[in-house]
């Protein structure tokens, strides 16, 4: 049994579609669980109508919605045939459904409305790709990954019940699969209350693992716009290269420190089935990609990995005494109570500095909260390097013409702030 994912990239059209069906059809005789992304750049479009709606903008919300909803239309067009079927059907219901909900009044928790609106991306680009891929013969049966994937409250990054959600796959998500393949959701699941709830940006990844662990799959596979796994981020770095294998511990480690190939916390339900990872060209689906397993290679490339839209953040006491360790717990308490996670952090004797993604309102709330107790003194629209592997040669090339904020170092990895 196969679980395969297909992100936004590889669905973002008809002709992307129809490309997704031809990599299929390959496969279309094995057992398949396919959990698909939403549609190109939809997620930010829902994203802009969910804090349009929260806001009461109207004229946004008109304009925002009539640009989703066109878009899908004119993917529908250039794909479906049959627009009098009950798929046809299913899918302008859909719409429908987040039009109504456009009328009511939005939820008083932004995250809580976020979930909400941003989760009819996935509902669909599966619909659609459902849809296509049985007008082209190649059958399969739609359903919703809120019916297996069971979460607790937590906005727009939902925790997994990882009992409750590997029984309900297991009774209900197998037998089907033992007989069909199956097109499902990425990005979402529902808590107890039958809410939708989101994994967190980019989950699709993640959803595909949390398949693959309670089907005790075979293998993931990641369809992706890219060759494989790279070094480096090919757009920023010219020379970049795939690599062929890498282990589940480097795999986490690079998606830590913020590699998007994969989703942070994509490996590690594998890598407890040691279920192998590969990530694959949906463009070239012959060629070799990356596997990430539990075999440990000798890299003797450097692995660059670049995170943008960050913020550098100093915090000082106000009294002019030492940062120590009430301090440190009050600041870490903070951080915790607003959902911000440290990428770098550094301490010295009167200061802690920390460098954070810039999360908007979020970072804006901790922000006020943090000076109340201290100064601040903040840089934003910084970037970190991290050179896993690293050499001075790296590191002279990715730090010139650029001012180093600050730097850290162990025996495998450094890491620098520039601005």
């Amino acid at each position: 049994m196969k679980v395969f994912k297909f992100g936004g990239a590889s669905v973002k059209d008809a002709v992307a579609v129809k490309n997704v069906g031809s990599v299929i059809q390959r496969y279309a005789n094995q057992e398949l669980l396919i959990v698909v992304s939403a549609m190109g750049k939809t997620t930010n479009a829902l994203e802009q109508l969910a804090r349009a709606y929260y806001n009461r903008d109207t004229k946004r919300i008109t304009d925002t919605y009539t640009q989703i909803k066109t878009f899908h239309d004119e993917v529908i067009q250039g794909l479906l045939k049959n627009d009098g079927s009950h798929a046809y059907d299913d899918i302008q219901n859909l719409f429908i459904e987040l039009e109504c909900l456009l009328e009511t009044e939005p939820e008083e928790n932004f995250d809580e409305t976020y979930d909400q609106i941003v989760s009819y991306g996935e509902m669909f680009s599966t619909r659609i790709v459902s849809t296509y891929l049985n007008e082209s013969g190649i059958k399969n049966r739609w359903l919703d990954a809120r019916n297996f994937i069971n979460t607790d409250n937590t906005p727009r990054d939902a925790r997994v019940d990882w009992q409750l959600t590997t029984q309900v796959i297991e009774r209900k998500l197998k037998p089907i699969l033992s007989k069909q393949m199956v097109v499902t959701q990425g990005f979402i699941g529902q808590n107890k209350e039958h809410q939708t709830t989101t994994l967190g940006r980019e989950g699709s990844d993640y959803s595909a693992a949390i398949f693959a662990y309670g089907l005790n799959a075979d293998s993931v596979t990641i369809w992706k716009d890219v060759a494989g796994v790279m070094n480096a981020d090919p757009k920023k770095i010219a020379d970049a290269q795939k690599l062929d294998e890498i282990s589940y511990t480097m795999a986490i480690e690079m998606a830590y420190y913020g590699a998007t190939v994969i989703h942070p916390k994509t490996i590690q339900p594998l890598q407890s089935k040691n279920i192998p990872l590969y990530v694959k060209s949906f463009l070239n689906p012959d060629a070799q990609g990356t596997v990430v397993s539990n075999k440990s290679q000798n890299h003797k490339l450097p692995v660059i990995i670049s995170k943008s839209n960050q913020v550098l953040i100093s915090i000082l006491s106000k009294d002019f005494s030492f940062i120590v360790e009430d301090n440190l717990s009050k600041i870490f308490s903070h951080f915790a109570g607003h959902g911000i996670k440290l990428n770098l952090m550094q301490n010295s004797a009167i200061s802690f500095t920390v460098c954070v993604d810039n999360t908007g309102e979020k970072l804006e709330r901790l922000k006020n909260d943090l000076s109340i107790y201290y100064n601040l003194h903040i840089t934003d629209e910084v970037e970190i390097y991290t050179i896993m592997y690293f050499d001075e040669p790296v590191i002279a090339q990715l730090t010139a013409s650029r001012e180093v904020l600050m730097e850290q170092r162990n025996r495998n990895t450094a890491q620098f702030v520039v601005k």
